[in-house]
């Protein structure tokens, strides 16, 4: 367990014509959980292989995705597109062998310098599980518990926490397997809590809250823009404005695709929707266009379908006068250069992955937790993954790559009351807190959705 996170939640802001007041921020506890998140709404506008696979070609990837793996990850682009490859390797591998080994498999992930990990225990197949590891050229780490041990702790603990008072209880904001360290970790607002026998006490951490200004969830669009003709392509970073009545919401488009009936859809974030109810009926809300100074434009399309509770999705149907601008695999900085995605990833900790958002751009860093549940709001995000990225709200929805590979969506964030990326990473890169983004897999949505699929190479 290496980063606690903020229990500060922020809430949609519903803007009407006549301009509304904020809803007001709410604090809940998460008791399930690794830890609380901040709902990224919207804000201003703005089978085995070989362990190390061959380097990667020169990347084709833009200027700005270059910068910020550079930046956030330290490393070169051709190790980034590396490190992706080799993290899907991994994962393949840690499938398989769960499912034949859970007596002794442990975990895999990626380590710092981008090398498969395959974790063992004591128990039933180790032996024939380390031959399967080593022969696939990963190194083996011996640990004390398997993975299904771990998963028995977490769901002690949690029935531990529901025969707790609220002065326990509601102080505990979490309980994650760290898979790296071999321990159930507990998350807490404040240090001196009972804990049961096999909570080892220096797993206990304390999640500091940061500070922030507010941050306003939706910037001013009130100018419409009626009958433009704009011909140009839409990638998944874009920003675009849903609507429902007179609420409007500011999120980043998310991955381009086709339903199992050939519709050119939108994949975004569910919590995008200003009316989930009203999705794929008459009234569902409508997905516009942004324009340069905030001005909204054409009308692109209409959601579908929208999830928010266990996931955390959209599929926004596109009108026939914009497919052609959705036709793309494409994912950029808004008005930048695009990266062309090539496949669909599963996450891996440890993978490196980067996030597109229309209010901070192109940010990297590593999958640092998987399968985890994640208390957002009034609803739990099952089997989500969280990464040590900075987003920020208004890149709600956005595309989020590992490679050249679609990865995820985002969801929610850590560190959603602040104004700027800059600051919650300096006070990461003192603390120890990285800021932590949690995404909805895409995975997860295609096996949701038969025929749906990502316009992909």
């Amino acid at each position: 367990m290496r980063t606690p996170y903020s229990r500060h939640m922020l809430l949609p802001r519903i803007q009407s014509s006549c301009g509304a007041a904020r809803s007001p921020r709410t604090r809940l506890r998460n008791v399930a959980v690794a830890a609380s998140a901040a709902m990224l709404v919207l804000g201003p506008m703005a089978a085995t292989a070989s362990a190390d696979p061959a380097p990667a070609p020169a990347p084709s990837l833009p200027p700005q995705l270059v910068a910020a793996v550079q930046r956030d990850l330290k490393i070169s682009p051709q190790e980034y597109l590396r490190r992706a490859d080799a993290a899907q390797q991994v994962g393949t591998f840690a499938t398989t062998a769960q499912r034949q080994y859970p007596q002794s498999f442990g975990g895999a992930w990626l380590d710092r310098s981008g090398k498969g990990v395959i974790a063992l225990a004591p128990g039933e197949g180790h032996d024939a599980a380390r031959k399967a590891a080593t022969t696939a050229g990963y190194q083996v780490k011996e640990v004390a518990k398997s993975e299904t041990e771990l998963r028995g702790e977490q769901n002690a603990f949690q029935q531990w926490l529901t025969g707790q008072p609220k002065s326990v209880s509601q102080s505990v904001q979490g309980a994650v397997i760290d898979t790296v360290d071999n321990v159930l970790a507990v998350r807490v607002n404040k240090s001196g809590l009972p804990m049961p026998g096999f909570i080892d006490p220096s797993k206990v951490f304390v999640a500091a809250v940061p500070a922030g200004p507010e941050q306003g969830a939706v910037h001013d669009v009130d100018k419409k823009v009626a009958g433009v003709a704009n011909q140009a392509p839409i990638a998944a970073g874009d920003a675009y404005a849903s609507t429902a009545g007179n609420t409007q919401l500011i999120c980043s488009s998310g991955f381009n695709g086709v339903d199992g009936r050939g519709q050119v859809v939108n994949i975004t974030a569910g919590h995008c929707d200003p009316n989930i109810p009203a999705a794929g009926t008459a009234g569902a809300p409508d997905m516009y266009e942004v324009l340069p100074g905030n001005a909204l434009g054409a009308k692109l399309g209409v959601f579908q379908k929208s999830v928010l509770g266990a996931e955390d999705y959209s599929i926004v149907s596109i009108n026939p006068d914009a497919r052609n601008r959705f036709s793309n695999n494409l994912v950029r900085v808004p008005g930048r250069a695009p990266v062309v995605i090539t496949g669909v990833a599963d996450p891996v900790v440890g993978a490196p992955v980067c996030k597109s958002g229309t209010r901070s751009g192109f940010s990297c860093g590593t999958v640092s937790a998987v399968d985890q549940e994640v208390q957002v709001g009034d609803h739990n995000l099952e089997h989500s993954f969280a990464a040590n990225i900075c987003a920020l709200p208004g890149d709600s929805g956005g595309p989020i790559i590992s490679g050249t590979r679609a990865i995820g969506v985002s969801s929610a964030s850590s560190v959603a009351d602040y104004p700027i990326c800059e600051i919650p990473n300096l006070i990461g890169a003192v603390t120890g807190n990285a800021p932590q983004l949690f995404a909805q897999p895409v995975r997860a949505i295609l096996n949701d959705n038969p025929g749906l699929r990502l316009r992909t190479n």
